[in-house]
């Protein structure tokens, strides 16, 4: 009786380290930078500027075809799968935009990276490409993200711009923040392209 317990208590211990460590990850890693320009309720307009991503483009049509397969590919870049086997640091959020046209997942680059100095992908499937700046709808929430929560936040943000007044242009995306070990304190958000005057 006295191992359970004690078995237990060591299982709860490296949970509760393994939680902090992923949470502390959360606040160490570089974030995509962006100026809120505009607070409405239950939702913001952010101006986001341009970025260098890598991308994987997929027939997924849904959140879970295109999760797992995309980071992977993705990863391995990141990870050294490269020209000059250089390991690239890990940004948030991963962007995915799921559709039944064409689906992809990104990661945005590090901001010490320019479009010519970030080593070429050996993998053909991971395309680098430069953004253009954008005013971006944004509802955020918790939890683990699955299909039918990002439809419905996507709706809810859809009838709030409707609301507002506010034009979408495009299609709803995506942001997630979390690593998959992470329980507590997930972040994620749908974004839309907006028209959007100051």
């Amino acid at each position: 009786m006295k191992k359970a317990k004690y078995l237990l208590l060591l299982l709860g211990v490296l949970f509760f380290t393994l939680q902090s460590f992923a949470i502390m990850g959360v606040f160490t890693v570089e974030k995509q930078k962006y100026e809120v320009v505009f607070k409405g309720k239950g939702f913001e307009i952010r101006h986001y500027p341009s970025v260098i991503l890598a991308t994987v483009y997929s027939s997924a049509k849904n959140y879970k075809e295109l999760a797992s397969p995309g980071f992977r590919k993705i990863a391995g870049y990141i990870f050294g799968n490269n020209e000059s086997k250089t390991k690239i640091a890990m940004t948030a959020p991963v962007h995915m935009d799921m559709n039944s046209d064409v689906s992809s997942m990104s990661f945005v680059m590090p901001s010490e990276y320019g479009i010519n100095n970030l080593p070429k992908p050996n993998s053909p499937d991971v395309k680098i490409q430069q953004t253009a700046s954008e005013y971006v709808a944004v509802i955020a929430f918790g939890g683990y993200a699955n299909d039918n929560s990002i439809k419905e936040q996507s709706e809810k943000l859809n009838t709030l711009l409707l609301e507002n007044k506010i034009k979408v242009i495009g299609k709803f995306r995506f942001l997630g923040y979390n690593a998959p070990y992470q329980f507590i304190g997930r972040k994620n958000e749908v974004i839309v392209t907006v028209d959007w005057k100051q």
